[in-house]
């Protein structure tokens, strides 16, 4: 078993997620606690950006907007990039004191990095942060850019985690047909066949326009608990023209850019209004996504930010019809799943395993990924 860290920074810009696993790159340690349920697969840790660092993100998003290259950095770019490269490294060097660990503890680092452009159909998709300063300032080798063989080779770039969800349900014992709902920025699902088979794909927003809302009408940066949302009736006349946008008739596998829609799409709602019917349209993007799947899941687990969220839970649980739990009632890490993701697919980089599927990002074939720099 290889020893791993992976990095996290969504869409969300909330700050950066740090998770240790041991993995092999197919099968993953895991320890089965007394209640039938996984232990956490290793230790975790979080840096919080600053409002400052996420109006310097935020404005960098915008900047982004102008890339016709993946290698071009107009506007504030640059600074950006630094700052998420040097924030990452200090995420990493707290992580390693609070746990004991010396860097020669950690065999690679799994580093995202922070999408600011995501065009899979002009193939670009860019996560700016250095992987290389990354590895020669932490001194542990380091695979970034995850997504460029992918997209380079004609698929969507994403969703890169499905192979990590299928080795944890393996882990787990989960042997009937089952549905895994990332809700970061964007939702993402992996659902994985009762013969193992996988289907993955972006279902739509997730939670960046609630807490875009939010931040614009109450100045806090999401609707804690739902319970803003929970006050509100949704517009459902909004939802029916949100809702017939050509992204949600497309077969998948699909990706969503974060940009696709926007919280302004709400209008004059009121504050509640407004959250409830940009809850809903997270809840009913999923909904609609089993329009395509021959084998609906006997059962969804939620993770991310959204998992947190009581109001759109109710609302899968609703609209979706089966049993929903949550990543962290059974043992797995709603928090930091996809840090952990990242970690495995490090590993599996490096051994030249796929990556990323035909059925998970529409490749052509099987593909390994990943840029690895050394010390």
């Amino acid at each position: 078993m290889v020893r791993a860290i992976g990095l996290m920074s969504g869409t969300s810009l909330d700050g950066v997620d740090v998770a240790l696993i041991e993995t092999d790159g197919e099968s993953i340690r895991v320890v089965q606690g007394h209640n039938g349920f996984l232990e956490p697969l290793g230790p975790t840790g979080y840096r919080a950006y600053s409002d400052d660092d996420r109006d310097l993100l935020r404005r960098a998003l915008s900047d982004a907007e102008a890339i016709t290259a993946r290698d071009e950095r107009p506007g504030c770019l640059p600074a950006a990039e630094d700052l998420v490269t040097r924030l990452h490294a200090e995420a990493v060097e707290a992580f390693l004191a609070e746990n004991g660990l010396t860097p020669g503890d950690v065999d690679v680092i799994g580093f995202h990095g922070q999408t600011v452009v995501h065009r899979p159909d002009q193939k670009m998709s860019v996560q700016i942060g250095d992987g290389a300063a990354l590895a020669r300032r932490l001194g542990i080798p380091v695979v970034s850019d995850l997504r460029l063989a992918d997209i380079e080779a004609g698929g969507q770039g994403a969703p890169l985690v499905p192979v990590f969800h299928r080795a944890l349900a393996r882990a787990s014992g989960f042997t009937e047909s089952l549905g895994i709902l990332n809700i970061g920025g964007v939702a993402n699902a992996t659902l994985i066949g009762s013969n193992g088979d996988l289907l993955a794909f972006d279902t739509g927003p997730g939670n960046a326009l609630i807490d875009d809302w939010m931040r614009e009408r109450t100045g806090r940066p999401l609707d804690d608990g739902g319970r803003t949302a929970a006050r509100g009736r949704p517009d459902e006349a909004l939802l029916a023209w949100l809702l017939i946008h050509p992204f949600f008739a497309r077969r998948p596998p699909k990706s969503l850019d974060r940009n696709w829609f926007s919280h302004k799409l709400a209008g004059q709602l009121s504050t509640e209004d407004g959250a409830a019917t940009l809850t809903a349209f997270t809840a009913r993007a999923v909904a609609r996504a089993l329009d395509h799947v021959a084998e609906p899941p006997a059962r969804w687990i939620v993770a991310g930010g959204g998992a947190r969220n009581g109001e759109l839970l109710r609302q899968l649980h609703y609209h979706l019809r089966c049993e929903i739990t949550t990543a962290d009632a059974i043992g797995w890490s709603a928090a930091y799943l996809e840090a952990q993701a990242f970690a495995h697919l490090a590993v599996r980089a490096m051994q030249g395993l796929p990556i990323t599927f035909p059925r998970t990002t529409g490749v052509g074939r099987e593909m390994t990924g990943g840029v690895l720099a050394r010390p």
